[in-house]
């Protein structure tokens, strides 16, 4: 997968219409001595008002209100027209919030700005009313490709976790997030994805290159996620879930990990689960796949249809990455997957610029 995970910004122009939620329409059962029944009356959406938010590139507008708007009839748009079409009788998901990736790479660059730039960062991206307000934020469990070097939270070979310490994230990272959660005054979910084991747990030997976690460190690794949650925890910094493991199918240069469908699916409920509820943190959630679109839905359908595995995953995550194969952006195959599992959660979870 070539993908340049180095570029940091996309320059976009897009305009958000968030609406007040509407309530399901009623349906009234006929008798079959009635008349044939009319189509179900569905909640009027005239005059409900709409708020309008606004990011354009060349302005200062980002994720800024711009107008108030109410819904009215329209009849037939004509093919100029920008419309925005909305049916009250389908409801999917609320949104969990909008937000970015607090890593390494960011903290260390952050820590290098003048303190006036570091309070006007905080601010353009973590304050709600004097930035964009992000309230969502995605961290690395030890480095990852967005970190400067590659780093653990034990010595080698350390498989009781015995030195298990995040000393190395509280120079820059643990730092960086705190200044977000001030900044975002707390309303901020934040979950934690792994790149890779410890080289000593994989088949390879070695944190990057793939490889596989080896099957008598499953323990071990499962242990690793829960003292990551606590530490951090420790540090004042709540974290909301975890996702299994980022990019369970693609062997990269960098920190990665291979699982098949079924690896993870036995991972989760034989290890990751039952471990994250005997630690007191069953109620933190659980990613599953975290991955691209092109394969999400044979990935969803292996696990969920193992209900002991199935009972630990909050929802599934996913990228955006399917053109590195020259291939289209996939956008059906989440549709499948929501449609067929109406009850677990879709995060995207990481985009960048595609090379």
């Amino acid at each position: 997968m070539k993908i340049d995970r180095r570029n940091f910004l996309v320059a976009s122009s897009s305009a958000l219409v968030l609406g007040k939620k509407l309530s399901q329409a009623t349906y009234e059962q006929a008798s079959e001595t009635a008349e044939p029944p009319k189509p179900p009356e569905l909640e009027r959406v005239e005059a409900r008002e709409v708020s309008v938010y606004t990011t354009a590139d060349k302005t200062n507008y980002r994720l800024s209100a711009t107008d108030k708007l109410t819904f009215k009839p329209m009849g037939q748009p004509l093919e100029t027209q920008i419309c925005v079409f909305v049916d009250p009788s389908k409801r999917a998901q609320t949104m969990l919030g909008i937000g970015g990736a607090l890593t390494d790479a960011s903290a260390e660059v952050y820590a290098k700005l003048p303190a006036a730039k570091r309070r006007e960062f905080m601010d353009a991206y973590f304050d709600a009313d004097k930035g964009i307000g992000y309230n969502l934020g995605r961290t690395n469990i030890h480095s990852c490709d967005f970190s400067s070097v590659s780093y653990t939270y034990v010595t080698e070979g350390d498989k009781e976790l015995k030195s298990f310490s995040v000393d190395h994230d509280k120079q820059f990272r643990i730092p960086f997030i705190k200044q977000a959660l001030a900044t975002a005054k707390g309303k901020f979910t934040l979950f934690g994805s792994p790149w890779s084991p410890p080289a000593f747990m994989k088949t390879n030997n070695d944190m990057l290159h793939g490889g596989k976690l080896k099957p008598e460190f499953a323990q071990s690794w499962a242990n690793y996620y829960t003292k990551f949650i606590k530490a951090y925890e420790r540090e004042g910094i709540p974290i909301w879930g975890i996702s299994v493991q980022n990019e369970p199918m693609a062997t990269q240069r960098w920190e990665s990990c291979i699982y098949s469908a079924e690896d993870e699916r036995d991972f989760l409920k034989n290890y990751l689960g039952p471990t994250m509820n005997r630690a007191g943190l069953s109620e933190k959630k659980i990613i599953a796949w975290d991955h691209n679109r092109d394969l999400i839905y044979q990935r969803v359908s292996t696990i969920l249809a193992d209900p002991k595995a199935a009972q630990y995953v909050w929802g599934i995550g996913f990228h955006w990455y399917e053109p590195w194969s020259g291939g289209e952006m996939m956008f059906d195959n989440v549709r499948l997957v929501r449609e067929t599992y109406p009850n677990k959660p879709l995060i995207f979870t990481e985009g960048t610029v595609d090379t």
